[in-house]
């Protein structure tokens, strides 16, 4: 028996779930670049000196907390802290504009905002109570910050956010970057074209549509080797917006430069798709969050004096 073990760090679920790729509902034109029968791995030409910015987000749920109003009734809500920031990389790497919030999310309509001595924790509506809703409303406020700390970080010749591009394709040169892999895009006959990237290679472009619609490109990033045929393999998604000749730059210019960042697995349990930059933005960002028993400290400090 012969067996792969993959790269991608087990607590982070999997890479790939290969064998459960949920099929997509989305519209899906395969020919926008090429013809689906003459369907090739592409190359970009070697990229010169360029400006990136990085964008991501993190988030962490502090504590659940019961909320009782005067009357008697009690609702569920959560302290969460989330933060976003930017990474400048031309010469150098700079973090540029992390910014941090803390929220209370939560249903009630007469919930107050929570002090503490390391921070208060402002009233952010949820659409319900559920687990799933509130951890959707953090999720919603961490890529609305996401979106604002990119539309202040200025211009580059890429702009990757961490993520799919919803909502943000308005971006200028912005290109979601999607690390795992959940739903299958590609009718099966396609996924050995994914299988047979080199490193720095990149699938014709597609055109999906949901109830919003992007392009999109499969790249295989370099350091990937060992695991099974998607090993390295990233989706990226850019406006559809963007003219045929704008789109297909993008995606090259995308191909060229990110594999330079792919990181090694030595260094990162998501390797090689957890990109160095992206993977220090979020370091640097869950040191800003706080230490997270102090921080729960400080809200049983203040449900006691309440």
């Amino acid at each position: 028996m012969r067996f792969a073990v993959d790269a991608w760090a087990p607590d982070y679920g999997a890479s790939l779930d290969d064998a459960f790729l949920e099929p997509s509902d989305a519209t899906v034109d395969l020919d926008y670049e090429m013809q689906v029968d003459r369907w090739r791995p592409v190359s970009a030409a070697e990229a010169g000196r360029a400006t990136i910015l990085f964008v991501d987000g993190v988030q962490r749920i502090d504590a659940r907390v019961w909320l009782t109003a005067d009357g008697g009734a009690t609702r569920l809500g959560i302290c969460a802290t989330f933060a976003a920031g930017v990474v400048r990389c031309d010469d150098a790497a700079a973090i540029e504009g992390a910014e941090v919030r803390r929220g209370l999310f939560t249903a009630a309509a007469d919930a107050q905002a929570i002090q503490t001595r390391h921070g208060t924790y402002h009233v952010l509506a949820a659409a319900g109570e559920s687990g799933e809703q509130l951890s959707l409303a953090v999720q919603q406020r961490m890529s609305e910050l996401e979106r604002q700390v990119a539309e202040r970080a200025g211009a580059a010749d890429l702009l990757v956010i961490d993520g799919p591009l919803r909502g943000r394709g308005h971006l200028q040169d912005a290109v979601g970057y999607i690390k795992s892999h959940r739903v299958g895009y590609l009718p099966g006959e396609l996924h050995s074209i994914v299988g047979d990237l080199a490193p720095g290679e990149r699938t014709p472009l597609f055109l999906m549509t949901t109830d919003w619609s992007r392009f999109s490109w499969y790249l295989r990033l370099p350091g990937g080797g060992g695991g099974h045929p998607w090993s390295g393999v990233v989706r990226c998604e850019a406006s559809a917006d963007l003219s045929r000749d704008q789109v297909i730059a993008r995606a090259d210019r995308a191909t060229a430069l990110l594999p330079s960042f792919a990181s090694s697995r030595h260094k990162d349990p998501r390797a090689p798709q957890n990109l160095y930059p992206i993977a220090g933005l979020e370091r640097e960002l869950r040191r800003r969050s706080g230490d997270p028993t102090l921080l729960y400290r400080a809200l049983l400090a203040s449900a006691n004096r309440t």
